[in-house]
């Protein structure tokens, strides 16, 4: 036996009917405050110092990547 329901509301409708806490205002509230962080680092930031900066991490994240399978590998070939 199958059974098949189909309910048609709103997300504000389904919110209330099972009883959760709408917190729409609260994410509109995150939203607004990541957005203005957001801004506030952008501009604070030149293009130039922020493909510096990614730049660097990519060189130093690659040197660590490197240390360690030399480590692994010289500790795996040691008896």
């Amino acid at each position: 036996m199958k059974v098949n329901i189909e309910i048609e509301c709103e997300p504000a409708e389904a919110r209330a009917f099972l009883g959760l806490p709408n917190v729409e205002p609260l994410n509109d509230h995150l939203v607004a405050e990541m957005q203005k962080r957001m801004d506030a680092n952008m501009s604070a930031m030149q293009p130039e110092e922020l493909m510096k900066s990614w730049t660097s991490f990519g060189l130093q994240a690659q040197d660590q990547f490197r240390q360690l399978m030399q480590a692994a590998a010289t500790s795996v070939t040691k008896p």
